[in-house]
C-alpha cells in the first residue's frame, strides 16, 4: 500500500507542478485565450490547490496514524478522491465516445496526448480506489464515509467546472459560452 500511496502523491504533486509551472511560465497570457489569463489562471489555482489536496490525502492513507486529521476524515477524502477521478474519466470517455460517433466535436480532436491524459487519470481513480479501500479495512470505517466521499465527488467536480467558470464569466474574466 506504500507504494500506491507514494505513486498517487507524486501523481498528485506532478499535476500540481504543472499548474504551477503554467502560472510561472505565463501559459494563459498568450495565444487564443489570452484574452482571459486571468479567468483560467483562478481555475488553475483552484485545481492546483485540489491536486496538493490529493497528495497529502494519499500520503495520510499511508501514515501509520493519519497527523492533522480523523481517520474518518481521511477516508471520506479517500472516497472523494476516487470518486471524482472515476466521474471524471467516465466523463472523459463518454465525451470521446461522443466525438467519435460525430455526435459532438469533431473526432480528429482526439489526439495521443489526449488519450495520454485520460489514461493518467484512469491511473490516479485505481490509485484512489485501491487506497480508499484499503484505508476504510484498516481503519474499520464504515459506508458513511464511502457515500459522503462518493457524493463529495459531483459537488467537486461541479464547483470546478460549472460555479467558478460562471461565477468567472459573470465577472468578465472568462467568455461567455465559452467563445473567445
Amino acid at each position: 500500500m506504500t507504494v500506491v500511496g507514494l505513486i498517487m502523491a507524486v501523481w498528485c504533486a506532478g499535476f500540481a507542478a504543472i499548474s504551477i509551472w503554467f502560472e510561472v511560465t505565463d501559459h494563459f497570457g498568450t495565444g487564443e485565450y489570452a484574452d482571459h489569463a486571468s479567468g483560467l489562471s483562478v481555475v488553475n489555482w483552484i485545481v492546483a490547490a485540489i491536486k496538493v489536496v490529493g497528495a497529502t490525502v494519499a500520503l495520510l492513507a499511508i501514515a501509520r496514524r493519519p497527523w492533522l486529521l480523523t481517520p474518518r476524515t481521511v477516508g471520506t477524502l479517500l472516497w472523494a478522491g476516487f470518486a471524482t477521478t472515476t466521474v471524471y474519466v467516465l466523463g472523459s470517455l463518454l465525451q470521446a465516445a461522443l466525438m467519435m460517433t460525430g455526435l459532438s466535436g469533431e473526432a480528429d480532436r482526439i489526439t495521443a496526448s489526449s488519450v495520454a491524459y485520460v489514461l493518467l487519470f484512469i491511473v490516479a481513480a485505481a490509485g484512489f480506489g485501491v487506497l480508499a479501500f484499503s484505508f476504510a479495512h484498516r481503519a474499520d470505517l464504515g459506508k458513511r464515509e464511502m457515500l459522503l466521499g462518493a457524493f463529495g465527488a459531483p459537488i467537486v467536480l461541479g464547483g470546478v467546472l460549472i460555479v467558478v467558470p460562471t461565477i468567472l464569466t459573470a465577472v468578465g474574466l472568462l467568455p461567455v459560452g465559452g467563445q473567445g
